[in-house]
């Protein structure tokens, strides 16, 4: 099931309670936007998880759905909440206290790209921030929503992946023991967002397929950790951010000479991944 906003790829059969989605990966960039935007090309794409989708591109063969966006992060941001509006952007909206994310510029339609660089001159109005929302936020969350409330009726809960990648410069200050970077971030906003078991196994099939993973910092997760995560209803989200370095020229966002490779490390755990879930249907069981 695709639309302008995202796409649903489906498995022939689900056979547990993981679930797959890349919400910053798209890059159908509307051309009346890349008309009045200021940046160029590569500049406009740089806040992207470039090429995301296309690691998890085999998640479907290994029994999981996969959510994609085709919207970019850049036009409208759909790990936001449809309320963090930017008033420096946005016409109309009254002063208030914001949170961070929005008084840096990144709040649900952005006003900056990746290192602060403003994406247009001046304000869009109110009724065009809103256009966007309903266009591209909408119709994705609630596409995650069914998907989620779907497999946590068959399968007693829902484990949603959330994939991402991060800039290189993003974990400079943090090293292993030899001086490399890490390759995985794990979000799971200090626990709040999904069981520690899950985690945990998550961290495990990483780690013994080879990549040095860490634990929320620096990216704990925003806005989708925090509305999809609820495990006291056995809903669960752990964030997956992985270093660009491993599979990009940053520079030019373009795949590297590590694409494929790191393509194939994680179609080889995938199976791993997917297994962590529950897999027998409750309600069959029942």
């Amino acid at each position: 099931m695709m639309d302008m906003a995202h796409e649903l790829r489906r498995p022939a059969r689900q056979v547990g309670s993981v679930v797959f989605a890349s919400p910053h990966s798209g890059r159908a960039y509307p051309d009346e936007f890349l008309r009045r935007s200021v940046l160029g090309p590569r500049q406009i794409r740089s806040s992207e998880d470039a090429f995301v989708d296309l690691l998890f591109a085999d998640v479907p063969d290994f029994g999981a759905p996969l959510l994609l966006a085709h919207a970019p992060r850049a036009y409208v941001d759909l790990n936001r909440s449809r309320d963090e509006l930017d008033p420096a952007l946005v016409e109309g909206l009254k002063r208030r206290s914001l949170s961070p994310r929005i008084a840096s510029g990144l709040g649900v339609v952005p006003r900056v790209v990746a290192g602060g660089r403003a994406i247009i001159e001046g304000k869009i109005t109110l009724a065009e921030a809103e256009a966007r929302i309903r266009a591209c936020w909408q119709p994705y969350h609630a596409a995650l929503e069914r998907l989620m409330e779907e497999t946590s009726r068959q399968f007693g809960e829902a484990i949603l992946l959330d994939c991402h990648s991060m800039p290189s410069e993003a974990i400079a200050g943090i090293r292993a023991r030899d001086g490399a970077q890490p390759d995985i971030v794990l979000g799971d906003r200090y626990g709040s967002a999904a069981r520690p078991e899950i985690v945990e196994n998550i961290a495990a099939i990483l780690s013994e397929a080879g990549f040095y993973v860490v634990r929320n910092t620096p990216f704990a997760g925003a806005y989708i950790s925090q509305h999809y995560g609820q495990p006291s209803c056995n809903r669960h989200v752990v964030q997956i951010e992985i270093n660009r370095a491993l599979y990009m020229d940053e520079a030019r966002i373009l795949p590297n000479e590590g694409f494929e490779s790191l393509r194939e490390r994680l179609r080889a755990i995938l199976p791993k991944l997917v297994a962590i879930g529950r897999n027998e249907g409750c309600l069959a069981a029942e």
